[in-house]
């Protein structure tokens, strides 16, 4: 289950990486943007602004993330990204920070490129900090734990490196271009780590846990995150964030 407001509380930093990825498409005037992955609908509204002319056609497969966007103003549905076949005038299509949790991402974004019509955009960001401190240190408490043991947590091999996308895409036909940029986040509060993988890395460790367990999960795991990521003695933190991206032109 996602929580659309954890998710929020850190809607400017989780927000940069998409105006990034979108920065770097170069549609004039597309016929339908596509965002895989709407979440809350924040970032889906900045689409609409920017391509007020196009159909926009949001979609996420949580239903606490459809609900938030709908009450954004955002025409989301509930929608698996293995379920969506390109329609013959998606021109742009977004997957921001959702291929991650897609084992066969690799061979969707292969599906896609060919199915998308001629000069279609199609940009995707995911995050590349899986083998970071944070994301270790969370699997080796969650190795402790035997109510954990099926809990699927991805590990470094989940995404690739930008040349591992851009041989992908270019292999499909597509023009590409491929980057990764590491965000030097300074986050604020305390468990400021914590909290940020919180929304995102540990939600399925929180979604198996009991609360008081979860509650046992958090205290075993904030004194090594404050090891790892020491705050400032103005109460901030330093989280660096390494995030990889692809924008393809499908010939």
């Amino acid at each position: 289950m996602w929580d659309p407001g954890k998710y929020l509380d850190y809607a400017d930093l989780r927000g940069r990486p998409f105006f990034d990825l979108t920065a770097r498409v170069g549609a004039i005037s597309p016929r339908r943007v596509v965002d895989l992955g709407c979440g809350p609908g924040n970032l889906t509204a900045a689409l609409a602004q920017r391509w007020p002319d196009a159909e926009l056609e949001a979609g996420d497969s949580s239903p606490e993330m459809v609900r938030a966007a709908q009450a954004a103003g955002v025409r989301a549905r509930l929608l698996d990204v293995h379920d969506w076949v390109p329609a013959g005038d998606a021109d742009v299509v977004i997957t921001n920070a959702v291929l991650q949790w897609v084992p066969d991402h690799r061979e969707l974004l292969r599906r896609w490129a060919r199915q998308l019509p001629s000069g279609a955009w199609l940009a995707m960001q995911v995050p590349g900090n899986l083998g970071a401190p944070s994301h270790v240190l969370a699997r080796q408490v969650a190795a402790e734990w035997p109510e954990l043991a099926g809990v699927n947590l991805r590990g470094e091999d989940a995404v690739d490196d930008p040349a591992g996308y851009a041989e992908l895409l270019a292999g499909a036909g597509c023009v590409v271009d491929a980057w990764e940029t590491t965000y030097l986040q300074r986050l604020t509060g305390e468990n400021a780590v914590l909290e940020w993988i919180t929304g995102t890395a540990l939600r399925p460790i929180r979604a198996a846990l009991a609360e008081d367990a979860w509650q046992r999960f958090r205290e075993q795991l904030a004194p090594l995150l404050d090891e790892a990521y020491p705050p400032r003695p103005d109460g901030t933190t330093w989280f660096p964030f390494r995030r990889v991206f692809a924008v393809a032109r499908v010939p």
